[in-house]
């Protein structure tokens, strides 16, 4: 059973915690996903395997977690990420998935003291910008400003996804692609060549816009978005072994 945590905003946030050494690592994951997923579970037996702390949650409305997914919005969710960190101590190390690759970097840009370092997995910054209203022909722009949402297919479920126009509208106010980006710490962005729903020319945008001491872009070769088979993996946790080895060279303090 998880633990659960009060934000600021009065919503039940569930977690998973372990404790070990730091810098600890924080998984952020994707639009719709919960803490349940392969590489939520894979990420936290790894780091128990080296005895590092862990935490792993669900936003508002995914998982486990209070409220109604259509309510919430990009800048809900980095709420309750930020109330999260604050389970922790010191500088982190965060690993976004999808979405999660987006609020990481408003983590970063919010509170630049406590990451230590950065992992990025298919990161989807600006999407329900860059990804959704821009797919959106002009029909769909049109109704989703008049009925309040719109309804999507999804690849990954029956169900179609709903994008409501509050989505649309308070995510403008986090974009982190239209703004000097500055990552002073250690950074790995992962990306598939098979990922159709963050593109390879989305991974290379976010490194080009991005400065930093430290950050590198890994392509793996057939990868879909899931980034979930067993080489994936072994590339997310090398990758979290390379920042955790680059935070040590920068003096990192846990």
């Amino acid at each position: 059973m998880p633990d659960f945590l009060t934000t600021p905003q009065r919503r039940k946030i569930a977690y998973h915690q372990t404790q070990g050494l730091g810098p600890g690592i924080v998984f952020l994951g994707g639009f719709r996903s919960d803490m349940s997923g392969t590489k939520a579970e894979f990420l936290q037996n790894w780091a128990a395997q080296q005895g590092r702390a862990f935490l792993r949650f669900d936003y508002s409305g995914h998982g486990q977690s209070s409220g109604d997914f259509l309510d919430g919005a990009i800048g809900d969710w980095f709420e309750d990420a930020l109330a999260a960190l604050t389970l922790t101590t010191g500088p982190q190390i965060l690993v976004g998935s999808s979405m999660g690759g987006w609020i990481a970097l408003l983590l970063a840009r919010a509170v630049p003291e406590r990451i230590a370092g950065l992992v990025g997995i298919a990161a989807a910054p600006d999407f329900t910008e860059d990804g959704m209203w821009a797919g959106f022909s002009a029909s769909q722009q049109a109704e989703l400003m008049a009925q309040g949402q719109i309804a999507q297919p999804s690849e990954y479920s029956a169900d179609p996804y709903v994008i409501t126009r509050r989505l649309i509208e308070e995510g403008r106010g986090r974009l982190v692609l239209r703004t000097p980006l500055d990552l002073r710490f250690p950074v790995r962005f992962l990306q598939g060549d098979a990922d159709v729903d963050v593109p390879v020319t989305a991974a290379l945008r976010l490194l080009e816009h991005a400065t930093g001491p430290d950050i590198r872009l890994t392509l793996v070769k057939a990868a879909d978005h899931r980034f979930s088979t067993p080489a994936c993996l072994e590339v997310m946790t090398t990758a979290v072994a390379e920042v955790l080895a680059g935070c040590a060279v920068m003096v990192c303090r846990a």
